[in-house]
C-alpha cells in the first residue's frame, strides 16, 4: 500500500473548517447562556435587592457565577466522557449495529434490488417525538402531552407515535439514573420542584436546561456530533422494535422535533436512515437547528415557525450556514434541492402563554402539523 502523501490544500482547509464550526458551536452555547443569565438578573434583581443587603446580594452572585462557571463545562465534558465511553464498549445498555442486523431478516437483505412492504398488519409510518430542551425526563410535562394526545388522535391507523424518547441522554437510562452523575441532577431536580425560594427554582432548572443546551450544541459539533448523533439514532432504532418496526421494510420514520429537539433530529437522520434503511422526514416546529449536517437522504425537511418566536429566530442568525449569505453550506444546498418548506402560524411564540403548547395555540398547531403528516413527502 502506497505511504500516503502530504495533506493538500483542501485538507488543511477541511481540518480547519471543522475547527471553526466546533468553535461555533461553543461560542452559540455560551452566548446564550450569558443572554439567558442577563435576561433573568434583569428580572430578579430588583426583587432580590429588596430581600438582601448589597453585601450580600453581591456575594450571591459571586456564588451563582462560580456554579454556572464550574458546573456547565462540567456537564459538557461529562457529555462528552461519556459518549466517548459507550463508543468504546465501556457502557451497555444499547445493541450493537450487528445485532440489530442480524435480527432483522428482510427480502433485502439477500436481494438489495427488492423494495419489500411491510404486513398489512404492521404499522407503515412511525413518528418519532423528540422534545425541546426543558425534558428532563421520559415522561413528558402534561402540557407536551395535551399536544402529542391530540396529534395521536388524529393520525391514521397505519402511523404510530413514539413518546418518551430521552433526546439529550445517550444513554438508556434516565439522567437522574445515571451511575456517574445521579446524585447531582436528583438533587437539581428535588430543588426544581420542592424549594421554598423561587430564585433557587430557577437556578435549579436552569442548571438542569443547560446541560441540555449543551447538548444541542454537541450535535451540531463537526468533531463531537457525529458520535452523540449515531447513539442517539442506535437509540431511537432500539426503542422502535418493540412497537413493531422492522429493519429493512420500508417504514417511513418522521421526525418531529420542537426547539433542540429538531436539532437533535436534523443530526440522527443521516444515521438513522443508513441504520433502519427506511426513508427519513423531519417535521420541526419552533426549530433551532444548525443545518449543519448530512441531508441528502431526508425525504422532507417541514417547519412550522410562529410569527412571535425569537428563539427559532436567533438560532437562525447562530447558525450562519442558514442564511443565504453562503450558497454552499449543506442547508442552502438541501433548499435548493427542493427538499425544505416552511408554514407560519401567526402570533405564535416558542413558549408560555403564547407557546405551541399553550390553549391558544396547541388545536391549530396540531392541525397543521397533522396536514403535514398527510401530505406525500
Amino acid at each position: 500500500m502506497a505511504e500516503p502523501g502530504p495533506p493538500t490544500a483542501a485538507a488543511l482547509r477541511g481540518l480547519l473548517r471543522s475547527h471553526r464550526l466546533g468553535l461555533r458551536g461553543l461560542v452559540v452555547v455560551l452566548l446564550a447562556v450569558v443572554i439567558w443569565v442577563s435576561l433573568s438578573l434583569g428580572i430578579l434583581l430588583p426583587v432580590l435587592g429588596s430581600v438582601f443587603s448589597g453585601a450580600d446580594l453581591r456575594l450571591l452572585i459571586r456564588v451563582i457565577a462560580a456554579l454556572l462557571l464550574l458546573l456547565i463545562p462540567t456537564a459538557g465534558i461529562y457529555s462528552l466522557i461519556g459518549q466517548y465511553a459507550f463508543w468504546e464498549g465501556w457502557l451497555t445498555g444499547l445493541p450493537r449495529p450487528a445485532d440489530l442486523f442480524r435480527s432483522a431478516a428482510s427480502p433485502s437483505a439477500t436481494d438489495p434490488s427488492a423494495a419489500p412492504s411491510p404486513p398489512s398488519a404492521a404499522p407503515t409510518r412511525f413518528l418519532v417525538y423528540l422534545d425541546g430542551i426543558h425534558q428532563v425526563a421520559r415522561d413528558h410535562p402534561p402540557r407536551v402531552l395535551r399536544l402529542l394526545d391530540e396529534i395521536e388522535r388524529g393520525l391514521d391507523p397505519g402511523t404510530v407515535l413514539l413518546k418518551g424518547m430521552e433526546s439529550y441522554n445517550v444513554l438508556p437510562v434516565k439522567l437522574a439514573d445515571d451511575r456517574g452523575s445521579a446524585w447531582l441532577w436528583r438533587r437539581l431536580f428535588a430543588l426544581q420542584e420542592e424549594h421554598p425560594l423561587a430564585w433557587i427554582r430557577f437556578l435549579a432548572a436552569f442548571l438542569v436546561q443547560a446541560n441540555n443546551v449543551i447538548k444541542v450544541g454537541i450535535s451540531s459539533d463537526g468533531r463531537y456530533g457525529p458520535i452523540a448523533n449515531y447513539l442517539l439514532a442506535l437509540k431511537i432504532v432500539h426503542s422502535l422494535l418493540p412497537l413493531g418496526f422492522v429493519i429493512g421494510q420500508h417504514q417511513q420514520l418522521v421526525l418531529l422535533g420542537y426547539s433542540g429537539g429538531g436539532e437533535m433530529a436534523m443530526g440522527v437522520a443521516d444515521y438513522l436512515h443508513h441504520l433502519s434503511r427506511s426513508p427519513i422526514r423531519i417535521l420541526t416546529f419552533c426549530g433551532v437547528f444548525s443545518g449543519n449536517q448530512q441531508l441528502e437522504h431526508v425525504e422532507a425537511i417541514e417547519m412550522v415557525v410562529g410569527s412571535r418566536d425569537p428563539v427559532a429566530a436567533f438560532g437562525r442568525l447562530a447558525y450562519p450556514g442558514r442564511l443565504d449569505l453562503l450558497p454552499l453550506s449543506l442547508w442552502n444546498q438541501a433548499r435548493r434541492r427542493g427538499q425544505v418548506s416552511q408554514q407560519m402560524l401567526r402570533g405564535m411564540g416558542h413558549n408560555g402563554a403564547y407557546g405551541p403548547f399553550s390553549d391558544r395555540f396547541r388545536s391549530s398547531l396540531a392541525r397543521c402539523l397533522l396536514d403535514l403528516l398527510s401530505r406525500p413527502a
